[in-house]
């Protein structure tokens, strides 16, 4: 079990990995910091995790969007995270996004700038201590553009570039920053989605992957379900005249 004085900021609370990944800290003896937008879901969440674990789990308001109040909330956290995951996400829609700007708008603010601007300000509190882990939960839909989700795919791409960029940066110092691309998930998300078994993770397996990963010490990139690396390496290497006659 993992020293009690531990602390773990989780990003997104109330979405189904959030909620694995934070009970599997719990299970390991850390204090949790439950963020979401959602206050109140939070709140459940907490009490659940609690309760099955025995840990001690606050909530703490935090919307994505509202990058203005990132100085004030990491100020006001009752004690300074020593991990800090993020797993906020929205698959949103690729059709509405290419004829209203507004859905597209907040699909790159949701999956890339609130992340990397609130990770980076991470960052630069962990610098000032000399210690802490970052991990970012991007996706494999970054890894080459399609036209079902490019939206998506894009932002998501913005966040894979800007982890390994800051994995660069804080790496000689000592801290560590980890990309985490689950692939498919069977989450809220995903619901209603007919989606292949072997690629398809459970919230739970994710959890323990970014556990493992950020505490047990592993790859800075990783593949939740390992078959996604040769799979996505495949798409990645089609010539781009072939590419573009495909339907993906």
């Amino acid at each position: 079990m993992m020293a009690l004085s531990k602390t773990l900021l989780l990003i997104g609370g109330t979405s189904d990995i959030g909620r694995a990944t934070a009970l599997c800290y719990a299970k390991a003896g850390w204090r949790i910091l439950l963020s979401a937008r959602n206050e109140e879901e939070a709140r459940r969440n907490a009490e659940d995790i609690a309760a099955r674990t025995g840990a001690e789990v606050t909530t703490h308001g935090l919307d994505i969007l509202q990058t203005d109040r990132f100085g004030s909330f990491l100020d006001n956290l009752p004690q300074p995270p020593d991990t800090a995951v993020c797993v906020v996400g929205e698959l949103g829609d690729q059709v509405r996004g290419q004829s209203d700007l507004a859905h597209a708008t907040l699909l790159v603010r949701t999956n890339f700038e609130g992340p990397a601007l609130l990770l980076g300000a991470i960052a630069e509190h962990f610098l000032a201590r000399g210690s802490g882990t970052i991990v970012g939960v991007s996706s494999v839909a970054g890894d080459r553009g399609r036209a079902s989700n490019y939206l998506y795919g894009a932002a998501k791409a913005g966040f894979t570039t800007f982890l390994s960029g800051l994995r660069n940066r804080l790496a000689p110092k000592g801290l560590r920053v980890i990309t985490v691309k689950p692939g498919f998930v069977r989450t809220q998300m995903t619901a209603g989605m007919k989606l292949p078994p072997v690629l398809t993770a459970e919230p739970d397996e994710v959890g323990r992957a970014i556990f493992n990963a950020a505490e047990k010490g592993g790859r800075d990139v990783i593949y939740v379900r390992r078959i996604w690396q040769p799979v996505m390496m495949v798409i990645g290497g089609i010539p781009e005249t072939i590419f573009k006659r495909l339907k993906l």
